[in-house]
């Protein structure tokens, strides 16, 4: 029954048929919760469920030549990769500059292409792995775009097969049981998202599982490697370096963070020029100051602002919230409390994001990522609930409704609250009883 609801999201519903979306939704939700509940019946084994993971193989290949309805970054993706396949930066060149120009023509970047764009005013903010996944994409699928969306997904549905293959033994290598892997495996935002929807938050994620199974098995050079592939992929993974220096400590962490530095800069030579610097820099400034979606504390903060000053004040608020997540961020790497290496994590992500001005619901795939090496819970009811945004796209222009928005992230706090309490009174259990068990 799963797999026939994947196949109708999929290939029949558009991101505007909010009520059809959502109810298909939460009807694979449905069976998903089934199969989690049924994960501790599995944690008395030593291997992964073979059965489970297949199925979540074949959920995701269902979705290899869906048409990619729930997003509209491929055109992006697909924008850039032809440039890149005919030679051209992508970092150089705004999309709207480029219409009806020569290099338009020999690109192939013609008006259909540019109408599906959703940030023509914009210079391209990914970095260079993921150029070279559009630049291969563009130049395999030719000017056929339904073709290049195909190829665009093959590497993603690898990556995806690669951590179905690679979490439950590093789950395994680290004390814990390898059927936890089913938690991400078989998340129903994480198959729609991250396949369906073609991003490569998907390949970030397996070259930083793989990076990390390096580490924990000692090949320190090659994750240094590995993990500033990733950061060319996606620039999150920096996030994580503060954690990598405190597990790895000072020197060797500080090695490691310098190797990835020095290797995550060579990659981007091959595009380097000062427009690159200035036109990046732009588009990021703009991302912090401008975007908002499905936000939580800044939410609050911009109606406070309106009541106080009259006028969205994202454009001061935004510098000061990077300022806070980086200072939240160093805190809980290095700060004095008794918690694990993956709780550290898990809160770090969910500070970055509860931060944040825009918040899509692929993001919160990394925060149920996290969540598997941990206790917590409560990223799988932000799963499920992050789709109510998509109550956004039934009109335009785009409008957020903020019932949604406010119900979503209240479950989401109070189950997360709940949780941490039960965390906290374990512990303080656990630590009565060694304390009553020394001698004398």
């Amino acid at each position: 029954m799963s797999a026939a609801l994947y196949a109708l999201l999929a290939y029949s519903i558009d991101r505007s048929q909010f009520t059809g979306l959502l109810g298909l939704y939460f009807l694979v939700v449905w069976g998903y919760s089934i199969r989690v509940r049924a994960i501790p019946e599995l944690v008395s084994t030593t291997s992964p469920d073979r059965f489970f993971l297949l199925s979540a193989i074949l959920f995701r290949v269902i979705l290899l030549l869906a048409p990619p309805h729930l997003s509209d970054d491929y055109a992006r993706f697909a924008w850039d990769g032809r440039l890149l396949a005919n030679g051209f930066n992508p970092y150089l060149y705004l999309p709207r500059s480029l219409l009806r120009t020569d290099i338009a023509q020999a690109a192939g970047l013609d008006a259909d292409l540019f109408s599906r764009l959703n940030s023509p005013d914009y210079f391209t903010v990914y970095p260079p792995l993921n150029q070279a996944f559009f630049g291969i994409a563009a130049w395999l699928g030719g000017n056929n775009l339904s073709a290049t969306v195909v190829w665009l997904r093959a590497p993603i549905l690898l990556a995806e097969i690669g951590t179905i293959y690679l979490l439950p033994r590093l789950l395994k290598r680290v004390g814990q049981n390898p059927n936890y892997a089913l938690i991400y495996t078989l998340n129903t935002l994480v198959i729609l998202e991250l396949t369906g929807k073609i991003n490569f938050e998907r390949v970030e994620i397996f070259i930083c599982l793989w990076a990390v199974w390096l580490l924990v098995t000692g090949k320190y050079w090659i994750s240094a490697l590995l993990f500033s592939l990733a950061v060319a992929t996606k620039m999150l993974p920096l996030m994580g370096l503060p954690l990598l220096i405190r597990y790895l400590g000072w020197r060797k962490g500080l090695v490691y963070s310098g190797i990835v530095g020095v290797l995550t800069v060579a990659l981007f030579l091959p595009f380097a020029s000062l427009e690159l610097i200035q036109n990046v820099g732009s588009s990021i400034k703009l991302y912090f100051q401008k975007l908002e979606f499905n936000a939580s504390i800044y939410y609050l903060i911009r109606e406070a602002g309106y009541w106080l000053k009259g006028y969205n004040v994202i454009q001061q608020v935004g510098p000061w919230l990077s300022l806070i997540t980086l200072g939240g961020i160093l805190w809980l790497s290095f700060g004095q409390i008794k918690i694990t290496i993956g709780t550290r994590l898990l809160l770090t992500l969910t500070l970055y994001f509860a931060m944040a001005t825009t918040v899509h619901p692929w993001y919160i795939t990394l925060v149920v990522m996290a969540s598997v090496f941990t206790p917590f819970r409560y990223p799988l009811v932000w799963s499920a609930l992050v789709w109510a945004s998509y109550a956004t796209y039934q009109r335009e222009p785009y409008v957020e409704n903020m019932w949604l928005t406010t119900a979503e992230y209240i479950a989401v706090l109070a189950v997360g609250l709940l949780e941490w309490k039960q965390y906290r009174n374990k512990q303080q259990a656990e630590s009565a009883t060694l304390h009553n068990n020394l001698p004398g």
